[in-house]
């Protein structure tokens, strides 16, 4: 049986545990990506992509905290809930390419640091949400489904991380050379 520790008071086992532990690791491969840069190196384009690697760390903890904050309170935690997305306008395509951009005012370390309290929120979370919980999803087309347990959700938010890990180890590869592993 899997334990990991979330908080000193709190143990989790079982499947909580294995959810923790496979959102943990993916977090630690993002950001591990990040180790050592300057905050200029983390703004760098360095592929054909325009992801860099601060932009990544910035998209995630977005991306995290919107799918916790839609554990709880269901599709209403969605900025988008009701959208027609057959009349998307510039400034709404200039919102999510922000979503991804790390600005000159902003720092890595400061990206980091919203990251890991963010995810300290969600691992809270994670001890004691009801993993069968159910929300309907908003409308858009890249849902095929209408509804997601907690559990999917939390499986959708492992996914994207640990999609977003594989990027930044090739954005880093690019930048200079440096691996996540090998």
């Amino acid at each position: 049986m899997s334990t990991t520790m979330v908080t000193p008071e709190t143990t989790l086992t079982g499947e909580r545990a294995d959810l923790h532990q496979a959102l943990a690791n993916a977090r630690h491969f993002l950001k591990f990506t990040t180790r050592e840069l300057s905050d200029e190196q983390a703004r760098l384009r360095t592929t054909a992509s325009t992801l860099t690697l601060g932009g990544l760390i910035k998209h995630v903890t977005g991306v995290e905290e919107q799918w916790r904050n839609f554990i709880v309170q269901g599709r209403a935690a969605m900025g988008w809930d009701g959208m027609d997305f057959s009349t998307i306008t510039e400034e709404m395509m200039e919102a999510f390419h922000e979503e991804f951009r790390m600005n000159a005012d902003e720092t890595l370390a400061g990206l980091l640091q919203r990251y890991d309290k963010v995810a300290a929120t969600t691992d809270e979370l994670l001890a004691t949400v009801d993993l069968d919980q159910v929300h309907e999803l908003p409308q858009a087309p890249w849902f095929t489904g209408t509804h997601w347990s907690v559990r999917r959700t939390l499986l959708h938010i492992i996914a994207e991380t640990t999609q977003h890990a594989g990027h930044a180890d090739i954005i880093r590869e690019s930048l200079d050379g440096a691996k996540s592993m090998g």
